[in-house]
């Protein structure tokens, strides 16, 4: 995958990029991401990128025409082609592991982080086709949302990680909270490792997790529970929670 990444700061991704899981996608060739200073686009000699809005208003607003002209600069380095173009904006949808393995099939992203008051509506228009928010808060600007989205999809590029079932494991991929999970040493103070998962069946384990991983979200998060696509089993197992807890009140 190639993510071109049009940020006005493109030293705040030195760090997170030059670690860990993306550094390795990127040092095998899995990942390449390239940083485009919208400043370099300012078209002026004071490298202005942002103008009062019109109508009034506190704060600044960032100028259509240099963000233009970086997605041009893009288009012409990758063949004249731009596959999604995604903004990162308060006012975008609510990214989630859907957005995330969605956006992991594309060869190609541009990814735009917004600052001040936010960008010329006409660079929505023009040119960007997703525009996503990671929460309801205020940031200073698009850097860090679009770090937390280039995390979240390069897990899902095949590769990335040591084994898939790692990413297939994660709390959200399959719907759900991940279940508990336990290492050495198998006692630490008066806590011990479930001895289910000492038991070596692996079919006892799968339904303990499934189980375990169903009571975190029903207790944390129903909401998902109204999303995920429940199984047979996986009803069973709920109405078998439900029944225990009512049983107890």
């Amino acid at each position: 995958m190639k993510i071109d990444m049009l940020t006005l700061f493109p030293e705040m991704f030195s760090g997170p990029f030059d670690s860990s899981i993306i550094k390795r996608a990127r040092d095998k060739g899995l990942l390449e991401i390239n940083f485009v200073d919208i400043r370099d686009f300012a078209g002026n000699k004071h490298n202005t990128v942002d103008d009062t809005p019109y109508g009034g208003g506190a704060g600044m607003v960032l100028q259509a025409p240099p963000i233009m002209r970086a997605l041009e600069h893009v288009r012409s380095q990758r063949g004249g082609l731009l596959a999604r173009v995604v903004l990162m904006c308060p006012t975008g949808l609510p990214f989630n592991q859907n957005w995330a393995r969605d956006l992991a099939r594309e060869e190609h992203l541009v990814i735009i982080c917004g600052h001040y008051e936010g960008i010329d509506e006409r660079v929505r228009e023009l040119a960007v086709t997703d525009e996503l928010s990671i929460g309801d808060y205020v940031l200073t600007g698009g850097e860090l949302p679009a770090m937390v989205v280039v995390d979240a999809v390069s897990r899902m590029i095949p590769g990335v990680l040591g084994e898939q079932a790692s990413a297939e494991d994660d709390s959200f991929y399959q719907g759900l909270l991940e279940y508990p999970q336990y290492t050495r040493p198998r006692l630490y103070g008066d806590l011990p490792v479930p001895e289910i998962l000492m038991s070596g069946h692996h079919e006892k384990i799968r339904r303990w997790r499934r189980r375990q991983a169903l009571l975190k979200t029903l207790e944390r998060r129903p909401d998902l529970l109204r999303e995920e696509v429940l199984n047979s089993e996986d009803r069973d197992i709920l109405l078998e929670i439900i029944e225990k807890i009512q049983s107890v009140i």
